[in-house]
């Protein structure tokens, strides 16, 4: 063993150099390893932007970005990569096809979710006039409308600012036409929307102690925990989330079309505008539950006052469905205790 080590001393030359190496292809290295999601969503985007595109390869791209965004990290990432802007444009274009429009709205909704920090980038976008547009049933679908209210409920969530924007861009009257849409899906977002911004968060000296992965909101519909990372805002400004306040006093403002957004909400409870194709269907449970849930709050973790009026509107409809139906089979989603609360409140 030493002599074969001592030829192979022997035998080398110091100054030979190494056998040159193949470089890989960085095409076989993205096969192997796969693409970093950075750059997956920059050519995403670029596919989605093109209108040299097919338009089904267009809504493909914008779909593969929409999963991408499902992550916090990738979400964040817009921002850094320059994305917003891009998407913003593309929903503001009028070359911009219902289609796209639709999952556009989709991207933004999802990179919304509980996530502060893609919140206040999108917000200085000033999205709320786009997404308040994107409303309308006489520009956009059923299901552009739907999407364009899970955007809309992304960016005001738990963003006090942004809610605040809403009085000077007429979003409430645009809610309130909502709850007329003919697509029921509209319908019941917006009402689950409208009794999330008025829950009262947690108490001000709770908040000042938050900690990551503990949750503001009070309700058993609170969204999933914070974290410190995408939450910096929450964390340093805790009545940067407060909309209660805000919302409680839309919806007792009166309006131009007359009323007030309560008056709304409890006219549609009591009689909904029929929805559907051909505006065949007349009720819809959920839609009521999420109304009676927004009166609920609105009463008792609000401390909100009912006219006379909406007293007995409220009691006139509910206590004949409690003729006929008995009170132990009338709930609209609330627990017994709940029940006795609210219709003490509409009682009295």
């Amino acid at each position: 063993m030493q002599s074969l080590l001592r030829w192979g001393v022997e035998n080398s030359s110091p100054n030979e150099a190494p056998p040159p190496t193949n470089k890989l292809d960085p095409g076989i290295i993205d096969h192997i390893l796969g693409k970093p999601d950075a750059q997956l969503m920059k050519e995403a985007l670029t596919v989605g932007l093109d209108e040299r595109q097919a338009e089904d390869d267009r809504l493909q791209a914008l779909d593969d970005l929409e999963m991408l965004v499902q992550n916090i990290d990738n979400a964040n990432d817009l921002t850094k990569l320059g994305i917003w802007q891009p998407l913003h444009n593309l929903l503001l274009a009028s070359t911009t096809s219902d289609a796209l429009r639709m999952q556009t709205l989709w991207i933004i909704g999802t990179a919304l979710q509980n996530n502060p920090a893609a919140q206040l980038a999108y917000f200085d976008l000033d999205p709320l006039p786009a997404l308040l547009k994107s409303l309308s049933p006489s520009s956009n679908s059923a299901e552009t409308r739907s999407r364009a209210l899970y955007a809309l409920s992304g960016l005001l969530k738990l963003n006090s600012a942004a809610v605040k924007k809403m009085s000077v861009a007429d979003g409430w009257s645009a809610l309130r036409m909502c709850l007329e849409d003919s697509e029921i899906r509209v319908r019941r977002k917006t009402t689950f929307l409208l009794n999330t911004l008025l829950l009262p968060t947690s108490s001000p000296s709770s908040q000042a102690n938050l900690q990551p992965n503990i949750s503001l909101p009070t309700s058993e519909n609170a969204p999933p925990p914070i974290h410190a990372n995408s939450h910096a805002s929450m964390l340093s400004d805790p009545s940067s989330v407060s909309t209660s306040a805000l919302t409680l006093a839309a919806i007792q403002e009166d309006g131009e079309q007359g009323g007030s957004l309560l008056d709304a909400l409890i006219s549609a409870l009591i009689e909904p505008v029929p929805f559907g194709v051909d505006g065949e269907i007349d009720k819809d449970d959920e839609f009521q539950e999420n109304i009676v849930r927004i009166l609920y709050t609105f009463a008792t973790s609000c401390n909100g006052a009912f006219s006379a009026v909406q007293k007995r509107s409220l009691w006139g409809f509910l206590g004949k469905l409690t003729t006929t139906q008995g009170e132990e089979n009338l709930d609209f989603g609330l627990t017994s205790r709940e029940w006795e609360e609210l219709s003490g409140v509409v009682r009295s």
